[in-house]
């Protein structure tokens, strides 16, 4: 009798399973600011998920209320339940990171991995296409030998930044309302980008591209373009490079950029514009050949469906954890390919992150291009996952496992601890003053 079960899940019943808990963690320098989020059951089964890059745990911890004393396996009833507390961008950090852990849960509870869930794999190994930053002064040099190292090192796709950061400094490059150039040369990218330090350059950051009123001249561009071409000549042809991080400047620019840049057989330009502008996606799309691409920020399927309709990018670029997580990716993914649109994934987080934006990559079509990855230079990414013998990421391609939920059956407490954000410390701390919140939450009367 024992030989007959010693392969099966004894600890878990999946049909009484509960979920009795909510923990967190917070790291820094993966390189990004990450929130892993744990879930605990009556069975002692533990289900990982992560909140959005740069985002909050408050965003999940509202939501324990609602989920505690459900049976994660449920996952469509408890999504239903939550995502009206989603939103874009970082603010659907919550909603997905959660969904990511009841995936796993269920994935465990039931000893199969998430992709099986998903109706199965189109592949076993998910090409990674790598992000790459070389510091805050550099040329185009720089980056091409930071790109050749990442060829190296055995990756067939790669994505750089190329934007009006570059141009600080270089009179005559942008043109901008005074003042504006004089706060951008304080301030580094990751600064501008999420408004730490500045209240003021905070501000008009949070303004939409087209209200910013900066644009390009000529010298600007053509210094874009000579850095373009840097890079293309000591990189080659033939591998395919996407930009990034253009900066908040106007549509216009964006197309004379566009066509500057057509003759380096760009894979894509990433996020112009913000998502929800339709029309000026449309506009972009039309006025130069270099592929349009955008959605990071974009929560749900249905936010998509403009774009989608449209045929306004050529590219979309969803983020598990602000899509809405795992199931919903899937949907944005697959609802891409009845229009014709091919799919990268977006993913700048931990390795719980990574694994649920595989195991989508593994359960979707043939418009599935590849998996983005941000941690090729933090050397200690991996050693989060206690046990790991070998890279989760090797030469440019993540092979997925046939382990149950994500795979990942434990973190590091200890690597996690030594990498804890210190603005919010605290290991798998006890969230109870969030389990009695109430809130008359009901969308309708």
């Amino acid at each position: 009798m024992e030989s007959m079960t010693s392969g099966i899940n004894t600890n878990s019943s999946p049909s009484q399973l509960r979920i009795t808990d909510m923990r967190f963690v917070d790291i820094v320098d993966a390189p990004m600011e990450c929130t892993i989020l744990r879930l605990e059951t009556n069975q002692g089964i533990t289900g990982y998920g992560e909140v959005r890059d740069f985002s909050n745990k408050v965003y999940a911890l509202q939501l324990k209320r609602l989920i505690v004393g459900e049976n994660p396996c449920n996952i469509g009833k408890i999504f239903n339940k939550i995502k009206q507390f989603g939103g874009q961008a970082r603010q659907g950090g919550g909603v997905s990171g959660i969904e990511v852990a009841l995936c796993d849960l269920a994935g465990k509870a039931f000893g199969v991995p998430v992709y099986q869930m998903l109706g199965g794999k189109f592949r076993d190994k998910i090409r990674i296409y790598c992000d790459t930053d070389v510091g805050e002064t550099h040329n185009g040099n720089d980056m091409s030998v930071a790109l050749q190292k990442r060829m190296d090192s055995g990756y067939t796709m790669l994505k750089m930044d190329l934007g009006i950061d570059l141009l600080v400094g270089i009179d005559g490059t942008i043109n901008a309302p005074l003042g504006y150039l004089d706060r951008m040369r304080d301030f580094t990218r990751q600064e501008m980008s999420f408004g730490i330090t500045d209240k003021a350059f905070a501000e008009f950051m949070s303004v939409p591209h087209p209200f910013t009123f900066v644009s390009l001249p000529d010298k600007g561009l053509d210094y874009l373009e000579e850095y373009m071409s840097q890079v293309r000549d000591i990189i080659g042809y033939e591998v395919p490079l996407a930009i990034d991080h253009i900066g908040h400047v106007n549509v216009q620019s964006c197309i004379r950029l566009g066509k500057r840049l057509e003759k380096y057989n760009i894979a894509w330009m990433e996020d112009c514009v913000p998502w929800f502008y339709t029309d000026q996606w449309k506009q972009l799309s039309n006025s130069c050949a270099v592929p349009m691409c955008t959605g990071e920020d974009t929560y749900l399927c249905e936010n998509f469906m403009p774009l989608f309709r449209n045929k306004a990018i050529s590219v979309i670029h969803p983020d598990v954890l602000t899509a809405g997580g795992i199931y919903e990716t899937k949907k944005i993914i697959d609802t891409a390919w009845e229009h014709g649109i091919a799919a990268a994934i977006h993913m700048a987080e931990t390795p719980i992150g990574c694994m649920a934006a595989a195991h989508v990559s593994a359960a979707v079509g043939d418009n599935f291009v590849a998996m983005e990855f941000h941690s090729h230079d933090v050397p200690w990414w991996n050693n989060m996952v206690k046990g790991a013998k070998e890279p989760i990421i090797q030469n440019g391609w993540l092979t997925i496992s046939d382990k149950p939920g994500l795979g990942i059956d434990e973190l590091d407490d200890e690597v996690l601890r030594a990498h804890m954000n210190p603005k919010r410390p605290g290991l798998w701390e006890s969230t109870d003053t969030w389990n009695q919140e109430w809130a008359h939450d009901r969308t309708w009367s």
